[in-house]
């Protein structure tokens, strides 16, 4: 399986919808705050180009955000991803 992480802040709730759902599937995911932290913050931004939170990877794959997230799952693609 894959290290899966993910950029986010301790109060974002697309955050924690994220991390549940990848918990559903088995999958610990390795947190990343950048909230008080702006070297995180602008080495996200530099990684993906965004400056929301969540961004998250499954391995060296950006998967993007939990919407982006969600669809993959909604695919069936977010599984083999995470084989």
């Amino acid at each position: 399986m894959p290290d899966v992480s993910m950029y986010c802040t301790q109060t974002c709730p697309y955050c924690n919808r994220a991390e549940m759902l990848l918990n559903k599937k088995g999958t610990q995911v390795r947190k990343i705050f950048v909230d008080n932290n702006p070297d995180k913050m602008t080495s996200m931004i530099e990684i993906t180009g965004r400056r929301t939170v969540p961004q998250i990877f499954i391995g060296e794959l950006h998967v993007g955000g939990f919407d982006d997230l969600a669809e993959l799952d909604s695919e069936g693609k977010l599984d083999s991803l995470l084989q």
